[in-house]
């Protein structure tokens, strides 16, 4: 008779194997959903951990969304003075004394998150146009 192990314990420490783990495969539908009419347009994103990124939607369902050519607004303040925050910079672009990171080619935010579309492409390429702030 075979017996397949699942678990092995060796002093103190639980081993499992990996073909026994039981993995969630999340797989893109294309259903059409709030979140999918997003796909292609600029957008500012909010997250808790990740901050306020600007890019153009990719994929975007209810577990993430993945944006392309990216950057994060460490600092931000709408060219418009009578607006605020990110939805500001979105209605009537980005000051040129805001502070942003380099561009990355991608960016998958897997958590809650709220997407602001950037009213004009002209307002996403001005962020784009920022330099970068380098950390140091």
């Amino acid at each position: 008779m075979d017996q397949k192990v699942n678990e092995l314990e060796l002093n103190g420490v639980k081993y499992i194997r990996e073909d026994s783990i039981k993995r969630e495969q999340i797989v893109f539908t294309g259903e059409k959903t709030i979140a999918t009419t997003m796909i292609g347009k600029p957008v500012i994103v909010r997250s808790s951990n990740e901050g306020v990124n600007a890019g153009i939607v990719e994929l975007a369902d209810e577990t993430g969304v993945v944006l392309v050519n990216v950057r994060r607004l460490h600092y931000h303040k709408p060219k418009d003075k009578s607006l605020s925050w990110y939805e500001g910079v979105a209605e009537s672009g980005i000051s040129e004394d805001s502070i942003v990171s380099g561009t990355v080619t991608r960016k998958v935010i897997v958590e809650k998150y709220s997407m602001t579309e950037i009213k004009n492409i002209d307002f996403f390429n001005e962020i784009l146009k920022l330099t970068p702030n380098a950390q140091s």
